[in-house]
């Protein structure tokens, strides 16, 4: 499995609206092969050239391709955050959804 990730965040990228051309942060995108990463990265730049004709934010330049295991291990970044129950700071990756966090009240009312 692989995920497209904006490098400054490390956020693991969606797929692309098709009427707005925006692509969103979405913990659960991910492509089978490298192959199908290339090509949803080719689409989402021949997109985003088509509509503004710039290059300073051209995905190709903002998102990276990785496997699964390297990006959790070597590069996905980890904030800190405070246990809404206790008040105990502690870290998780950026891409941890809301209602799996236990700095949210989502989590603790489950």
């Amino acid at each position: 499995m692989y995920y497209i990730y904006e490098k400054s965040s490390t956020f693991i990228m969606g797929k692309m609206d098709q009427r707005t051309g925006m692509v969103r942060p979405d913990h659960r995108q991910y492509y089978k092969t490298m192959a199908a990463a290339k090509a949803a990265l080719t689409r989402m730049s021949k997109r985003y050239r088509a509509d503004l004709l710039e290059t300073v934010n051209d995905p190709v330049y903002r998102f990276g391709i990785a496997e699964f295991a390297y990006f959790h291990d070597r590069i996905e970044k980890s904030v800190q955050k405070r246990n809404m129950m206790n008040g105990k700071d502690y870290y998780e990756t950026v891409n941890t959804p809301n209602y799996m966090s236990p700095s949210s009240e989502t989590f603790w009312s489950m």
